[in-house]
């Protein structure tokens, strides 16, 4: 069995964002109004210190595949199907991209991230709730 060469963190996000197509905040707010499930996989602290997008499932990272594999035993209620649009945002949009690589694995298609993350979404004025 032949051993594939390393590859670097800036390479693997190219590669797996090469693999579905990003959007920003205002097209991540739009699609939330049009029925898009927003998945905020930030870690507690900060959230505590930035807010909530308000609507957004809180899913740790660690967890994300279980709660959202629509075939899965512990699954969210909100993980109705494999057709879901799912946007995962992360601080800053580096972790959301190789979290929605490994849904695409899972089969939801439709799953993409937020360029420039929850600090993108602060910065174009959207929503937010303290936490």
């Amino acid at each position: 069995m032949a051993v594939s060469a390393p590859v670097g963190i800036d390479e693997l996000l190219e590669r797996v964002r090469a693999g579905y197509t990003r959007i920003d905040a205002p097209e991540a707010y739009a699609a939330s109004r049009a029925g898009a499930l927003l998945v905020d996989i930030r870690y507690q602290a900060l959230r505590e210190r930035d807010g909530l997008i308000p609507g957004a499932l809180v899913v740790e990272r660690n967890e994300l595949e279980w709660r959202l594999d629509p075939l899965g035993s512990h699954r969210a209620p909100e993980a109705t199907s494999h057709d879901l649009q799912v946007v995962v945002i992360c601080n800053e949009g580096y972790a959301s991209s190789l979290a929605a690589a490994s849904l695409h694995a899972l089969g939801l298609h439709r799953a993409t991230d937020l360029t420039g993350g929850f600090q993108s979404w602060k910065a174009a004025g959207l929503p937010v709730a303290p936490a």
